[in-house]
């Protein structure tokens, strides 16, 4: 019975062996995270009306008159039009593109500057370590929304300036995360050993550090989508983000949709339901990479080798 069980967990290891890393991340996604999977269907249909909006819309964000005005849903305007005629429905598609290249954009810089403060920091230690983290307790005292309006007001509103207050926001504020992933680390047996055979710091924070902190980095992206999307929704909302007649949710929910919410309530319930779902699903797809990437969580990669724990019986059964 044993050398049974032996011979099943061998061909498990070697189909696992078989597919990449990526494939099998995704193969274990839809098999066990069916919300998961749900929240990464949202992220590719964000991404392609994102990138295919020109096509996908049926008119331009800005095309005046398309039906009467706050004319209700109907077949020639599927979400019906606002104040000034324009299609709901095609400046949503348009304000997807928007939400997309912020949510990636902010993402991005959000990460890169969390990995440079964060491992700096729990790496060196010592002095450099507390006056790091001394300017990181100083940032996160002020209210964040009150942080970003006040640089906000004084950039200017544009694109641009919403990426880059928030990515430099949200990245010294997740470079805790970083600090403590990275001081758990350099805490171990083969970093102590690249140190004793002469290793440059700079080899070691790229060939041992860094390849060990992906999983954190990876869920910290994707968590930080959503949260830039509502962020960017909030700046635009409260007229610092994205300037008309550009669509941004935020800022269709701030305009048309708070003015004409009475009178034309579609205004105000599509752009709300749109950065609803999307956030959701983000958050979703966010949660599932966690619980599969981080080998603390049940089902994550630290059972990556597919062998199942045995109950006493089944133990038993195998003596």
């Amino acid at each position: 019975m044993a050398e049974i069980t032996n011979s099943i967990n061998a061909g498990t290891l070697s189909a696992r062996k078989r597919r990449s890393f990526i494939s099998d991340l995704f193969y274990r996604l839809i098999k066990e995270k069916p919300l998961g999977t749900f929240g990464a269907v949202i992220v590719i249909i964000l991404l392609l009306a994102g990138i295919f909006a020109n096509l996908i819309a049926p008119y331009g964000y800005n095309d005046p008159y398309v039906a009467a005005r706050l004319s209700p849903p109907s077949g020639k305007t599927i979400l019906g039009t606002d104040q000034m005629g324009r299609d709901v429905l095609s400046r949503i598609i348009f304000g997807a593109r928007i939400s997309m290249i912020v949510s990636l954009c902010t993402s991005t810089l959000s990460v890169c500057i969390s990995t440079t403060i964060g491992t700096l920091s729990g790496f060196l230690g010592a002095k450099v370590d507390l006056v790091v983290q001394r300017f990181v307790d100083a940032w996160m005292c002020f209210p964040g929304i009150f942080l970003i309006l006040t640089i906000m007001a004084i950039l200017g509103p544009g694109l641009i300036q919403v990426i880059l207050v928030l990515g430099i926001s949200g990245g010294i504020s997740g470079s805790r995360v970083v600090r403590s992933t990275v001081i758990n680390i350099k805490e171990n047996v083969y970093v102590e050993a690249a140190r004793s055979i002469g290793c440059p710091t700079s080899k070691i924070l790229m060939r041992h550090i860094l390849p060990n902190i992906t999983a954190p980095l990876i869920i910290m992206f994707t968590t930080g989508m959503g949260a830039a999307i509502i962020a960017e929704a909030s700046i635009s909302f409260l007229g610092f983000g994205i300037p008309p007649p550009t669509p941004s949710w935020g800022g269709m929910l701030s305009t048309s949709g708070r003015t004409y919410m009475l009178t034309a309530p579609w205004l105000a319930i599509w752009p709300g339901l749109a950065l609803t779902i999307v956030v959701y699903g983000i958050n979703m797809f966010g949660d599932a990479l966690r619980d599969l990437l981080d080998p603390r969580l049940r089902g994550g990669l630290g059972r990556y080798s597919g062998a199942k724990k045995k109950m006493p019986g089944q133990m038993a059964r195998a003596k």
